[in-house]
């Protein structure tokens, strides 16, 4: 399915509508996301429960299946300063598959905004829930912990 608009909000059904919302977001936000990763739990689940703190710059993931946290991307290095918030989708849903997606610096692979977005598995919603500068360095390491 592509992309479909009804209201003021995005709809589809797959990991790439999502990629494709997340990435018309970050143009908007003038730092374009150019390098994306979906999250996976150690134990193959892909939905989530999501906490962020953009001020600090942290998220949480918590697993659907196993429920085990997992702090996303440099997050551990700045949990200690952060109240991470639940994310609930507009039709009340707290259920999502999560993409995150980064910018970089210009001529480097170093990260400089992260994005998290969400599709939510009740209504097919996605839209970017969470967004930051972000100078966590290397952008497959940081990719590589969502």
């Amino acid at each position: 399915m592509a992309l479909t608009k009804k209201g003021e909000f995005w709809y589809g059904t797959t990991s790439g509508d999502t990629q494709a919302e997340l990435r018309s977001y970050s143009l908007a936000n003038r730092y374009e996301a150019v390098r994306f990763a979906a999250s996976k739990c150690t134990c193959g689940c892909r939905t989530f429960a999501l906490q962020t703190d953009e001020e600090a710059g942290v998220a949480v993931r918590t697993c659907t299946d196993c429920g085990l946290e997992h702090l996303m991307g440099d997050s551990a290095d700045y949990v200690e300063e952060a109240a991470p918030q639940t994310h609930e989708c507009v039709c009340e849903n707290e259920v999502f598959e999560l993409m995150s997606g980064v910018s970089v610096h210009e001529g480097t692979h170093d990260v400089r905004w992260y994005y998290i977005a969400c599709h939510c598995v009740e209504c097919n919603l996605v839209g970017v829930f969470a967004d930051w500068k972000c100078e966590a360095g290397d952008a497959a390491e940081f990719l590589a912990k969502v």
